[in-house]
């Protein structure tokens, strides 16, 4: 990790909330730093009208951009600690990815969070899953039904919405409206409803815990320390009012896709019929060819399908891509 980064990333990055910890503290918050990487921050007095709000950064090592922008929020926050409103759950996800400028040190971290895991039960990231969900349920418990979970992300390519949303269906109307109407203020262009968990950190938080969860792609991956934090300009905008309590307005509504169709990996042999650097959002006609794998050809059923996702490097038995359709 460089040494020139400025201290409050460099704090975030290696899960150091000492000083912004002692500030709330300070301030008579109940604070708590149940693992490394994870700082809780509840009123003193629980409430059942007070919103839970958990914000992950980092779940991905290599994705950057949102823990700086993290970095600065909890930073000016904490320097007028009374303004928050919420209770409040801080996760850096894959701190000794981060450190290491890495993806992940075994394998994927999002898709852990899931009761069975198979051959990756014996993996780094397994254990950090399980560290991350003891500490997420001591965190929702006993908290009101006003839950957020906020898993923002970068994406390793581009696409044709550079900041889209992905939010599990299981999550109640109401809630689910709220969730979409705040993304499209923090400059969500696009979401996609997803009908089943692929084991990510934000589907277990709407399933276990009732929350409003959404896993969160904010642009292009980039060097720790030298993002671009002007498009990252409007999700901290509507993040900083989030943690206030301040009423919003404003923002264009997202576009929203439903999920088409899954694409699994499940053997070796698998193959896509497209190159690693195609955009999501890339468009497909009807009979298209998706995916081969052995004797299973995964083709476009709908009118149009668009692409988001497609990686057919991953482990056999994960997804490798999803379809998606307009909704409407």
């Amino acid at each position: 990790m460089a040494a020139t980064l400025p201290k409050e990333i460099r704090a975030l990055a290696e899960g150091d909330f000492g000083e912004v910890a002692a500030r709330f503290a300070q301030a008579g918050f109940t604070v708590g730093l149940p693992a490394k990487g994870v700082l809780t921050v509840k009123a003193a007095t629980p409430s059942a009208e007070r919103a839970a709000v958990l914000l992950s950064v980092g779940v991905h090592g290599d994705e950057t951009g949102p823990i700086e922008m993290a970095a600065y929020a909890i930073e000016a926050l904490s320097r007028t600690p009374s303004a928050l409103a919420v209770d409040l759950m801080l996760c850096v996800g894959n701190i000794d990815a981060i450190a290491a400028g890495k993806r992940f040190i075994d394998a994927d971290l999002n898709r852990m969070f899931r009761d069975q895991r198979g051959d990756l039960a014996g993996t780094f990231e397994a254990g950090r899953a399980d560290t991350l969900i003891a500490a997420t349920a001591a965190f929702f418990d006993g908290s009101g039904p006003r839950r957020w979970h906020l898993d923002l992300h970068t994406a390793i390519r581009g696409s044709r919405y550079p900041r889209f949303a992905i939010v599990p269906e299981l999550i109640a109307d109401g809630p689910r409206r709220a969730l979409i109407a705040w993304l499209g203020l923090g400059g969500i262009e696009a979401v996609i409803m997803n009908p089943a968990s692929a084991g990510t950190y934000s589907y277990w938080t709407a399933e276990r815990h009732g929350a409003a969860g959404t896993t969160v792609e904010l642009g292009r991956i980039g060097t720790l320390g030298q993002n671009d934090l002007s498009q990252f300009a409007a999700m901290a905008s509507a993040l900083h009012g989030l943690l206030r309590g301040q009423a919003q307005a404003g923002g264009n509504q997202p576009i929203v896709f439903n999920t088409a169709q899954s694409i699994t990996k499940l053997s070796d042999a698998f193959t896509m019929s497209f190159g690693r650097d195609t955009e999501n959002f890339t468009p497909l006609k009807k009979g298209d060819v998706i995916a081969r794998d052995g004797d299973t050809v995964y083709t476009v059923q709908h009118d149009e399908e668009c692409v988001v996702f497609p990686n057919p490097d991953v482990r056999v038995g994960l997804r490798a891509g999803i379809m998606v359709v307009r909704a409407g």
